[in-house]
């Protein structure tokens, strides 16, 4: 993986979203970077993807899009590609964004599956710095208590040791794309981080968000299954 950075704010907080469950961290991320005022400084190109780009509006959709808020000092790392099988190395590159830009924090977005009926979604925190601990409890998000945390985000936690990480939890009922779950962890994060910011834009344009990456993640999927393929020829 090769990280492109044009711009490097110092001290900053990264908040990053990869495709998981309920593609929670994903429409969380696109909700910020297109509410809050923020540039592209940077991106990550991953040789190993399909040679394959989206087009929305008439602009190219990176597939991991780094992008800088000012106000608030915060990096957002915007993925639209699933790193199944390189979530090591995705962790690794993070660290490696961490460290060139001095972070303050790194917070992970993530939904989780809930066999529970409970009325909207619940956010819950997991965070390995007690000071952080001290403010999600003073908002009143309750901590995880039992779990299981794969992917990028479960990568992140074991390997990067020496910065504070927090991870916000949202309870998605379905793996189909859930803008409610996102719209409470945008809540949760806003509380948190005390952005002002008005979530309920995301609820009123669920049906556009999700339809946008359904139809952008399901090309990148075939892209991938056509890759592969062509791989399995080679050696067939």
């Amino acid at each position: 993986m090769e990280i492109k950075l044009w711009k490097k704010p110092k001290n900053c907080t990264i908040v990053e979203g990869f495709p998981g469950f309920g593609l929670v961290g994903t429409i969380a991320s696109e909700f910020l970077i297109e509410h809050l005022k923020t540039e592209q400084i940077g991106k990550i190109i991953f040789n190993d993807m399909p040679a394959m780009v989206a087009i929305h509006e008439n602009k190219i959709v990176e597939p991991l899009g780094i992008f800088y808020n000012s106000k608030y000092n915060v990096v957002i790392l915007h993925a639209i590609t699933a790193a199944t099988h390189y979530e090591w190395e995705m962790s690794n590159t993070i660290a490696k964004i961490a460290s060139d830009l001095n972070v303050k924090e790194i917070i992970s977005l993530e939904g989780v599956g809930s066999g529970e009926d409970s009325e909207g979604s619940r956010v819950f925190y997991y965070t390995n710095n007690e000071k952080n601990a001290k403010i999600f409890d003073k908002i009143g998000i309750p901590k995880l208590n039992e779990g299981i945390i794969m992917g990028v985000t479960g990568a992140v936690l074991l390997r990067i040791d020496k910065i504070p990480i927090s991870c916000l939890f949202a309870e998605t009922h379905s793996n189909l794309p859930d803008s409610k779950a996102a719209a409470k962890i945008v809540e949760a994060l806003d509380k948190y981080l005390g952005m002002d910011l008005d979530y309920k834009p995301l609820l009123e344009q669920a049906q556009k968000f999700e339809e946008k990456l359904k139809t952008i993640l399901k090309k990148s999927q075939e892209a991938q299954e056509i890759s592969d393929k062509k791989k399995l020829s080679y050696f067939g």
